[in-house]
């Protein structure tokens, strides 16, 4: 790996007299032993450290910015979603009192009906004597007027 691969990874720019070299191995635990030969100057360990101290620095803050917006979405969504059961618990309240009282306007008026219906059965039995008075008073009428005639 070279230095601008591990700089483009890590996001960071190493100083010239940290990077790796292509011709320096690479640790691993199958060249430790070799390590050992390799040996670094103190003020270089020093300034690599310092490096890593800022690149988890930077990974810190990245994170905390992340969980800050997430923390702020989820409270959105969770306030929106309280808003929107709010809303439908009104709604839901406002159409079961409109459905109770067009059911009560709807009883009231079958019984009007009903009532009605009972009233006009009498008016049928009315009706028929009315009906037989007025044949009554035609036959009179008509008696009458054959006997002024006479």
């Amino acid at each position: 790996m070279t230095t601008e691969e591990i700089s483009a990874s890590c996001g960071s720019d190493i100083p010239e007299d940290l990077a790796i070299k292509d011709d320096i191995p690479i640790e691993s635990p199958q060249n430790q032993r070799d390590s050992d030969d390799l040996s670094m100057d103190p003020s270089d360990i020093i300034k690599a450290l310092e490096v890593v101290e800022r690149d988890s620095v930077a990974i810190a803050e990245n994170f905390a910015s992340l969980f800050s917006s997430l923390r702020s979405s989820l409270s959105e969504a969770s306030s929106s979603s309280v808003e929107h059961m709010q809303c439908f618990n009104d709604v839901v309240g406002r159409l079961q009192e409109s459905v109770l009282d067009a059911s009560t306007k709807g009883n009231r008026y079958i019984n009007s009906c009903l009532r009605l219906n009972e009233e006009l059965k009498g008016m049928e039995s009315l009706a028929m004597q009315i009906k037989f008075l007025r044949k009554n008073v035609d036959a009179l009428d008509l008696a009458v007027n054959r006997a002024v005639r006479f």
